[in-house]
């Protein structure tokens, strides 16, 4: 059985705890106690380790992450799993502003609601949100899933290219270029399996519009220079 190491960053520096992180060949599941709101809690990780932070963190938590399996038990400030490019990052609360951004991999599961700018520029990532979603969330969205129980605010999918989105409740509007589509087989299947990972198994299915590029911005044309 791997041991289980604790940190509590009231008398530990973030920065050792981070290094300890980092730390070759790393191995077991690691405790971190009162964050109190840190920003870049166990970023840029690269191993097959399972992490819980025990509190609310800052800017930038798990960014980065590669492999790891990372747990915030409560609410998780601007840019978490950023940049994200494998493994799993799991916040129990709420997420600020621009939750995923860039990510290439992996899963990111917000419990809550996530503000503004989810998912922007997401690079293959999957996103499932528990409730709502703010504005330009998906914006230029490249690759990846993004899945929301909840509704979206404004200009969802604005300029979207290859990623696809699922939405239970109703955007506020869609951006430039993102049209909502028909549900096949093909995405029943993959938003189940999306929902059964993040812990939402029982929901229907049919009750969730996919959106996604109406890839008419994907050339440059003068009649469309007003979407640009």
């Amino acid at each position: 059985m791997d041991q289980v190491t604790t940190f509590d960053l009231r008398n530990t520096p973030l920065r050792e705890v981070n290094s300890a992180l980092h730390t070759p060949d790393l191995r077991g599941e690691f405790v971190i106690e009162n964050p109190a709101g840190a920003h870049n809690v166990a970023v840029g990780l690269d191993a097959d380790v399972k992490v819980t932070v025990l509190g609310h963190v800052g800017y930038y938590a798990a960014g980065m992450n590669q492999r790891a399996e990372i747990v915030i038990d409560g609410n998780a400030g601007t840019g978490v799993a950023e940049n994200m490019m494998s493994g799993t990052v799991w916040v129990k609360g709420n997420a600020s502003q621009s939750a995923g951004a860039t990510a290439h991999g992996g899963l990111l599961v917000i419990d809550g609601d996530a503000a503004a700018r989810c998912g922007i520029s997401m690079k293959g990532v999957d996103i499932v949100v528990g409730g709502n979603i703010g504005h330009m969330s998906a914006f230029m969205a490249q690759a990846g899933r993004l899945v929301v129980r909840g509704d979206a605010g404004d200009a969802l999918g604005d300029s979207i290219y290859e990623a696809r989105i699922y939405v239970r409740g109703t955007p506020k509007s869609l951006g430039a270029d993102c049209v909502a589509k028909e549900m096949g087989p093909e995405h029943h299947d993959e938003l189940g399996a999306l929902l059964k990972a993040a812990g939402f198994g029982d929901d229907d299915t049919h009750s969730y519009t996919r959106y996604g590029s109406a890839r008419s911005l994907y050339h440059f044309h003068v009649d469309n220079a007003g979407s640009y």
